[in-house]
């Protein structure tokens, strides 16, 4: 886990990133928390006879990656998640390795807000983007 960062050290442009093997655990875990038993998820029978072929991921367990980047490394523990845009591009599937990183790409010290560009990537091809907002409640004097 990273150290909290204040407000004033973060610059635009500052990355971190992370990657993630997806498992039928992970995606029925996922189901289990979220209580979304989509069977496009779950169902190997019903998925192969979806547009996709084969089961995915949850969007949304993609997405929450990006709140472990947040809480652990930029800006850290105790920071807060305000809002996340998403668009979703390509279907994550089980065996798939999602590259997932955040950017900062503006700050407003006075708000004690920091802006973020967020992306996952599955062979270097963007499967999501978006944009985070994250309250940060330290400022260094």
């Amino acid at each position: 886990m990273s150290e909290y960062k204040y407000i004033n050290d973060i610059t635009v442009g500052m990355k971190v990133s992370n990657s993630h093997l997806i498992t039928d655990e992970k995606i029925r875990a996922f189901a289990t928390i979220s209580e979304d038993y989509n069977p496009i998820h779950l169902d190997e029978e019903y998925a192969k006879n979806s547009k996709f072929g084969r089961r995915i991921a949850h969007g949304a367990m993609i997405t929450s990656f990006f709140s472990a980047l947040f809480a652990t490394n930029l800006p850290g523990p105790g920071s807060i998640y305000v809002s996340q845009t998403t668009q979703f591009k390509k279907p994550v599937f089980i065996n798939d390795t999602v590259f997932v990183e955040i950017e900062v790409m503006d700050i407003d010290v006075d708000r004690k807000r920091v802006y973020f560009l967020t992306s996952c990537y599955v062979n270097e091809i963007c499967v999501l983007n978006g944009k985070a907002e994250i309250y940060i409640s330290r400022v260094n004097n």
